[in-house]
């Protein structure tokens, strides 16, 4: 009667956690699609801290935009519209890492 009782727990708790682990599959499965999404948010989030606080980053865009200027991809006015915001951009970094000191 002992063994027996034993037994049975025993069984119960195997049983539990076999519908556990289930559970947690099926979790799995139906949130991996919303895990990928916000991996995926993360990682634009990082590119895009990254290309708003890097220097470089910025400097190497202003002679990106020069270049299409000077081929004739854009014209002055778009050119001096995005020169002002690539400038703004670059003051603000430069400001913030002022600020760190």
């Amino acid at each position: 009667n002992m063994l027996e009782h034993f037994l049975h727990i025993i069984l119960l708790i195997w049983s539990l956690t076999r519908k556990e682990f289930k559970l947690f599959l099926i979790d799995d499965i139906l949130l991996a699609p919303l895990k990928g999404l916000i991996f995926l948010g993360e990682k634009i989030n990082e590119v895009i801290e990254k290309e708003t606080s890097d220097e470089g980053a910025v400097k190497e865009r202003l002679m990106e935009l020069q270049l299409k200027f000077e081929l004739d991809e854009i014209n002055e006015e778009e050119y001096d519209e995005r020169e002002d915001d690539l400038l703004q951009l670059l003051a603000n970094i430069r400001e913030k890492k002022q600020n760190k000191q």
